[in-house]
């Protein structure tokens, strides 16, 4: 009969100590009983996972950089094109572009630059003769050169001149003393045979042949010679004599 109350006792003091060990207990010990006190209690297996709440509202942006820009899209399918607008009011008519007035300067450089070098070259050949001789209002000058004809009218056509062609016998005074050679004079009779004519137009308003001339020996003197004493001859036009061109004074 007296081993009960000793056992309770025991079991009771066995109770506080694991109860004091414990930090649940502390402040449970009246309240702990032998059986929850004194057996260890293991935990369960894990509960199933709770549905997701509602979505709550978006927050302020972060304080962080803002990342670089993703690339865009692809570009979606055309639409359909749209009905034409109204036409809109003529404007004022704008000013020439600089490029046009640029180009039109050019245009005029060139073109002074062409007449320029005109005028160069044309000198140049003027400096090819020597001196010439005045007679009124015409000027002869030669570059004593020989050539034929065809040649000698070339030659003064492009120094804006004539074949020397005395119409009086002043001038061809004049002729003879820059030549001093036996030189060509503008006239033939190519046209009809036996009417020697100016080379510029017009029959005969002065001659000087020489006795028994123009002759036509060969059947081919379509041209005319003066000589070194100032008289003339028929001759052919493809011999080689000295070349006299005539300016207007």
């Amino acid at each position: 009969m007296l081993l009960f109350p000793s056992f309770s006792v025991l079991l009771l003091c066995v109770a506080r100590a694991s109860c004091s060990e414990t930090k649940a207990c502390e402040e449970n010990q009246k309240a702990c009983s032998v059986i929850t006190c004194g057996i260890p209690v293991t935990n369960g297996t894990p509960g199933r996972d709770g549905r997701d709440g509602p979505k709550g509202e978006k927050g302020d942006p972060g304080q962080g950089l803002r990342g670089l820009q993703g690339p865009p899209g692809k570009l979606g399918p055309p639409g359909k094109t749209g009905n034409p607008g109204p036409t809109g009011f003529k404007g004022q008519k704008g000013e020439r572009g600089d490029s046009f007035v640029a180009e039109s300067k050019l245009a005029n450089l060139e073109g002074e630059i062409r007449n320029l070098r005109s005028e160069l070259d044309h000198i140049k050949k003027l400096q090819d003769f020597s001196l010439g001789k005045k007679s009124g209002k015409k000027f002869y000058v030669t570059n004593g050169e020989k050539m034929t004809f065809a040649k000698v009218k070339d030659l003064c056509t492009e120094l804006r001149a004539t074949v020397a062609t005395p119409r009086n016998a002043e001038e061809n005074k004049a002729i003879q003393e820059v030549a001093n050679d036996n030189v060509f004079l503008g006239i033939t009779d190519e046209a009809t045979e036996g009417q020697f004519m100016y080379v510029t137009g017009g029959r005969l308003a002065y001659s000087n042949w020489k006795t028994n001339e123009p002759n036509d020996y060969g059947k081919g003197e379509d041209c005319v010679l003066m000589l070194t004493d100032g008289v003339w001859n028929d001759v052919s036009c493809t011999a080689a004599f000295l070349a006299v061109c005539e300016f207007s004074a």
